[in-house]
């Protein structure tokens, strides 16, 4: 199995101005920078990827969107084409849980932006993750698998660099209720990675890197970090706040 460096991925949603953005951003950077063998990216509001981008040049720490649209220009006000983030970015997320329940994305939504992320040379960490309900009725299996299949079919997918995976159960997500990690783990395991080798290849499967997300924190992202299929985090809320969002790049570090 080839080695899979560890992500740590701070989502900021809806938080920051571009000033707040910075101030953060100088807060971290020391701490970000001070850590070794690990993959950092940040994903801040749209208005600050331009400033940003500036900022973190030559600093090895990564910038991502945290949404696009498919079309590649045209009248769709208010949206942002793949061109236009790969000015900035390296990354978008996709699929999040909140676009899906809050702007009502389907998975053929998704499946659009997927592919015109990886056409623009983007690597879009998919979000994938079932709701409490789900969860209840033992449907979880069920939900990722389907989710991965409808955002990836016919995806072209040559190298595991290009794509990232999130798993977050919409049911931790800035609840404070985060999944535990050896269920997180055997989920992986046996549904995540299986899905993505019967869609490119067991060498893609075992190589692309898995995320989780959902209430992470300084606190308990060793013990998610210490699963063997777990490669890193996708953050929220303790990504507002430098300390906390260091102190989990400092725990990924030891996996």
């Amino acid at each position: 199995m080839m080695a899979r460096p560890p992500l740590v991925a701070g989502n900021w949603k809806m938080n920051k101005t571009v000033a707040g953005a910075l101030r953060l951003v100088e807060e971290m950077l020391p701490g970000l920078q001070a850590v070794g063998g690990v993959e950092k990216l940040l994903c801040p509001p749209a208005p600050a990827l331009m400033p940003l981008s500036a900022i973190l040049d030559g600093k090895n720490i990564g910038l991502g969107a945290q949404n696009l649209y498919w079309e590649k220009e045209g009248a769709y006000t208010g949206e942002l084409s793949a061109a236009m983030v790969k000015e900035f970015c390296q990354y978008v997320i996709l699929g999040h849980s909140e676009r899906r329940a809050i702007f009502n994305e389907s998975d053929a939504d998704i499946q659009r932006k997927v592919q015109a992320a990886l056409a623009a040379g983007l690597r879009p960490v998919l979000c994938v993750g079932e709701t409490l309900e789900q969860n209840e009725a033992g449907r979880a299996a069920e939900i990722v698998s389907s989710q991965l299949r409808a955002a990836l079919e016919g995806a072209q997918v040559d190298s595991a660099e290009a794509l990232v995976i999130a798993y977050e159960p919409v049911w931790a997500i800035g609840t404070g209720k985060a999944a535990t990690p050896e269920a997180t783990n055997t989920l992986l395991r046996n549904v995540v990675r299986p899905t993505l080798a019967g869609l490119f290849g067991e060498h893609v499967a075992t190589s692309v890197r898995v995320l989780y997300g959902g209430s992470v924190n300084a606190a308990n992202g060793a013990s998610f970090f210490a699963e063997t299929e777990i490669d890193g985090a996708l953050v929220g809320g303790a990504s507002l706040k430098a300390q906390e969002f260091v102190g989990i790049v400092q725990a990924a570090q030891q996996k």
